[in-house]
């Protein structure tokens, strides 16, 4: 409920925002590089993806609000101390799909390069049907993120990486151990 009601304050200060400047529209996708932290998961990154869109509103010259949305596919590998641990059997891998919604603000110094911050909510829409009956003892059903990057910005075209750290336990069996996300996103967007 919170979240729903944080997103409907943005649109609608971002709704206000956009009569007085300008507004932009765009589609983005991209590669997930993911880990999730825990003694339970290997200690290595894994392949994803992520597609979605977005709009930005300008705040002046030099800053705008970039909400967006993106379908985000998280791919990780268990360790070998995850069936000890948890007590299951042939528990090797584990596939998790996430709305995303990340609140960018976007800094502009020079016309080519645009630095973003900001907070991402994730919405777990799909579990690994081979995570204890399609995880949903496993994971909680949503996270939250901190985001920063850059975006190289070429025309209309737009390339960018970002690093996001998961803050919110994701670990919904107990609490033996705390599950937290990491990622990389490498991706290229096209403003409309």
């Amino acid at each position: 409920m919170k979240t729903k009601l944080l997103i409907l304050a943005i649109l609608c200060i971002t709704a206000g925002a956009a009569h007085a400047q300008k507004l932009h529209v765009g589609v983005k996708g991209g590669a997930n590089i993911n880990k999730l932290t825990g003694k339970s998961f290997d200690d290595e990154f894994s392949f994803g993806y992520h597609v979605g869109g977005f709009f930005s509103v300008g705040l002046g010259k030099k800053f705008a609000i970039q909400p967006e949305v993106l379908f985000n596919q998280i791919n990780v590998d268990t360790s070998s101390t995850f069936s000890t641990v948890y007590q299951f059997k042939n528990v090797d891998k584990v596939q998790l799909k996430y709305m995303s919604i990340p609140i960018m603000l976007n800094y502009k110094p020079i016309k080519f390069l645009t630095l973003q911050v900001g907070p991402q909510f994730g919405i777990l829409t799909n579990k690994s049907k081979t995570m204890l009956q399609n995880g949903k003892e496993a994971f909680k059903s949503g996270d939250f993120s901190m985001l920063g990057g850059a975006q190289v910005n070429i025309g209309h075209l737009n390339i960018y990486a970002r690093y996001a750290v998961g803050l919110s336990n994701l670990n919904d069996i107990d609490n033996q151990e705390k599950w937290k996300s990491q990622s990389v996103q490498i991706g290229v967007g096209f403003t409309l």
